[in-house]
Formats: C-alpha cells, sequence, structure tokens
C-alpha cells in the first residue's frame, strides 16, 4: 500500500481538457494524500447493499404498477406521479418499462459513530462518475488498493453496454460535461458524448443512450419525447430508463408508511427489508390532509403538520427536502434542516411543502448525526494540514448480466461545521480503501 499521494502527482494526473468547468479552478475542491479508510462493518454493507437497492428498485416497481392498475393501494400510483406531464405517465407505465432499471445505482450514505450509515437518497442519474473514476487512477497509481479498482468504473459501464453507447449530458447538468467527455475517452470510441439537447431520434434508435438529463428537463431537449416514446415502444434503448416514479425520494418514506409495511414484507425478502428499514431515516410525506383525532404522525406522536412546524428548535431535528421531478431536487438545493434555522423559517418551510402537495411533494427525514472524523488535505501551499470534517459515502452500484457490483465509492468529507454534506469548495473528495 501507497504511503501519501503527492499534489503534484495529483495536479499532474489532470487531464489537459480538463475535468471541471474552468469557472472553478482545476479542482474545485480540496485534496488529499490519503484515501478515506473503511471499517470492516462498513465495507461489508456496501458490497452487500447494491443488490438490496436493486431488489427494492425492482419490488418499487412491481407496487407502482399494481397500483396504476387498480389491484393494490390505488392512491400510490397518482402521488407518484403528481406533477407530472401524461405523456411521461404514459411512458413509465409501458409494458417495455416495466421491468427496468437504472444500469447505475448511486446511494447517499452518511456516515455515523460505530460505523452505522444513514441511507438518505438513491440517485438514479448520478453525476460524479467520472471524477470517481479520476480519482481511483491517482490512488491506485500511488498504490492504494482502492474500491472497485482502478478501472471499477469503466469496466461497469463495459458491462452495461457491450457494444457501446451515446452520452448525451444536458446543458442543466453541463458542470458534469467535462467529466463524462474525459470518461468516455477512457471508455473509447464506442461510448461518444453529445449535448442532449442536439440528440437526434432518427439517429438514435440504433445505439443505446446513457441518459445524463434529468427527466424534469425533458421539455428542453427536443429529441427527448420521441426518444422516451421509443423507448417505451421497444424501439431504443435508454439508461437510466425515463422511469420519473423510480427517481422520487418518496419511497423511502413509502418504506415506512405502517400501512405499507406487509407490501414489503411480501415483495422483499425479510433480511433486506431489515437492512432497509434500519438504513433509511424515519420519514414522512407532508400532506394537509386532516388526521382524525385519535391518530398520530408514525414515530412522531403529532396529530398535525401544524404542530410539526411548532416545534421547537431542539425538538425538530428534521430534514425537508423536495422530492424530486424539479431542478431544486437535486444538489441539496432544497435541503432545509430544521434546528438549523430559525423558527419563522422552520414554519414557512413546513407551509410550503403542504401547500405544494400534490403537484410538488416533498418529505421529511429523521435528521442523522454524523460522526465527526480526522483527514487530511492539502491547503493553498500544498502543505498537509489535518481537517475534522463529516462524511458521506457515494458507492456507485453497477447493475448488469443479472447481478449487482460495487464498481466504485467516492468520500465526500466536509468540515465539521457543515450540516449539509455535499459536494463544497471546503469538501475533501477522495476514493474509499478498506481500513
Amino acid at each position: 500500500m501507497g504511503g501519501v499521494v503527492q499534489l503534484k502527482d495529483i495536479l499532474a494526473a489532470l487531464p489537459c481538457s480538463g475535468l471541471f468547468p474552468r469557472a472553478n479552478g482545476p479542482v474545485p475542491w480540496r485534496v488529499s494524500p490519503q484515501p478515506f479508510p473503511l471499517s470492516r462493518k462498513v465495507l461489508r454493507r456496501l458490497q452487500s447493499l447494491g443488490h438490496i437497492l436493486a431488489q427494492f428498485q425492482d419490488a418499487s416497481q412491481r407496487i407502482y404498477h399494481r397500483s396504476a392498475e387498480g389491484t393494490l393501494h390505488p392512491w400510490l400510483a397518482p402521488l407518484l406521479d403528481a406533477g407530472k406531464p401524461d405523456w411521461l405517465v404514459q411512458v413509465q407505465r409501458s409494458p417495455a418499462l416495466r421491468t427496468a432499471a437504472p444500469c447505475i445505482i448511486r446511494p447517499d450514505l452518511l456516515l455515523g459513530e460505530n460505523g452505522t450509515l444513514s441511507l438518505v437518497e438513491i440517485d438514479s442519474v448520478p453525476g460524479g462518475p467520472g471524477i470517481t473514476h479520476w480519482l481511483a487512477q491517482v490512488y491506485s497509481a500511488a498504490g492504494f488498493p482502492v474500491l472497485g479498482g482502478a478501472n471499477g468504473i469503466a469496466q461497469g459501464m463495459w458491462r452495461c453496454f457491450p457494444e457501446g453507447a451515446t452520452i448525451a449530458v444536458s446543458d442543466e447538468s453541463a458542470d458534469y460535461r467535462p467529466e463524462m467527455n474525459w470518461l468516455a475517452r477512457q471508455l473509447g470510441p464506442a461510448f461518444p458524448t453529445c449535448r442532449a439537447e442536439d440528440l437526434s431520434a432518427a439517429s438514435s434508435f440504433h445505439s443505446p443512450i446513457y441518459r445524463f438529463w434529468e427527466l424534469f428537463d425533458s421539455d428542453h431537449i427536443p429529441a427527448a419525447r420521441e426518444l422516451c416514446h421509443a423507448a417505451a415502444e421497444g424501439r431504443c434503448s435508454i439508461s437510466p430508463p425515463p422511469i420519473a416514479h423510480l427517481e422520487e425520494k418518496l419511497w423511502l418514506a413509502l418504506l415506512h408508511m405502517p400501512g405499507l409495511l406487509p407490501t414489503w414484507q411480501s415483495e422483499l425478502r425479510s433480511a433486506h427489508l431489515q437492512t432497509l428499514l434500519s438504513l433509511v431515516p424515519h420519514s414522512w410525506v407532508p400532506n394537509p390532509a386532516p388526521l382524525p383525532a385519535q391518530a398520530s404522525l408514525p414515530y412522531l406522536n403529532l396529530n398535525s403538520w401544524q404542530q410539526v412546524a411548532a416545534l421547537g428548535r431542539q425538538a425538530r431535528r428534521l430534514v425537508l427536502k423536495l422530492s424530486g421531478f424539479s431542478p431544486l431536487a437535486w444538489g441539496s438545493r432544497s435541503v432545509i434542516i430544521g434546528h438549523d434555522v430559525s423558527c419563522d423559517q422552520w414554519q414557512y418551510a413546513v407551509s410550503t411543502a403542504l401547500s405544494d402537495f400534490p403537484s410538488r411533494p416533498w418529505i421529511m427525514q429523521d435528521f442523522f448525526d454524523t460522526a465527526v472524523i480526522n483527514h487530511p488535505y492539502y491547503d493553498a501551499h500544498g502543505d498537509i494540514m489535518p481537517m475534522r470534517g463529516r462524511v458521506r459515502l457515494c458507492p456507485y452500484y453497477v447493475r448488469a448480466a443479472g447481478r449487482t457490483e460495487l464498481a466504485g465509492c467516492l468520500a465526500t468529507i466536509v468540515p465539521e461545521d457543515k450540516k449539509k454534506v455535499h459536494g463544497m469548495a471546503d469538501a475533501i473528495l477522495v476514493p474509499c480503501i478498506a481500513e
């Protein structure tokens, strides 16, 4: 195992074309001399989680379609379809997509004390695969046995698309275009890239498309609707498939809904369900419908959302965020942490979530106390400095040929005073290794 990765070697490994928008500098985060070590407990969980998440997505598909057909929980499909155009609902209900699933699954996992984890999101159109692949190569070259190996992401893409694919990146996701262009060059000539806005439906029916655009952005991509209809008719291949309900955070709240427990028990193995229930924080869907006097919100013991809005700072260790199908639903743009805002701000946030229902649903989750760890980074002078921080793990699971395998894992470490753990200029981004 290598000792450290020198700063000069990290900078020298940057491709001439860059991996990041130039306005943000050559590396718009803190770089580290070492990867992030994972305990055996965390590593075991990560190695088994991909298969469980794939089963969860498959179960969600079955539940959704049975609801749409009116044979199970008829209220559920309309909730997941709320706010989406009719054409997209028709697409995701098509027989051709009934068993379709994303080829890459990336959960967001917060790291707690003693190796505990909290699964706060599952991203079906994940950013960062190019950066994760580049970091894996850099740290592998220095002798570190990174998770997934030096070429895990590339090997996963080859498994997903044996004959290649067009990687289509939208203008809305343009910050990721440099890294996806670089990743495509690593994959070879069978993986051209293009602006999603430049796609031609007629020329795309003979080559799979790796969709790097959000479905809410489809109106800005001229060929998107025709391509999605073609996928629904089995005339072209798009991955992630145009299945909007799978990209909703609502599923995390539905997992914890007491009335749905028998359904989950019938759809998932007991061990898989227990793993998910232990990982996913208690979650709720803010709904303005009044509760009966004898009822309460599960796990909260409150009878109304007005009582949730009136909670004091110490009692509202809760997180509000949009469920999906909105430009504000990714990148922590809509995240509101209850004990980090004033009473007026919290009340306004709850009121907004209630007024947005059902056309733009939100979810609320228990706040998870992340562990504070120490990790080194290079400061502006090139000196190695310690940083106390909080960690988000983003494992990339590749689902292909009947298997779901871990292709790599990115750790994002933010300063300990940050409550939102996501990519930022002050964060350290590194691949992971076994401790």
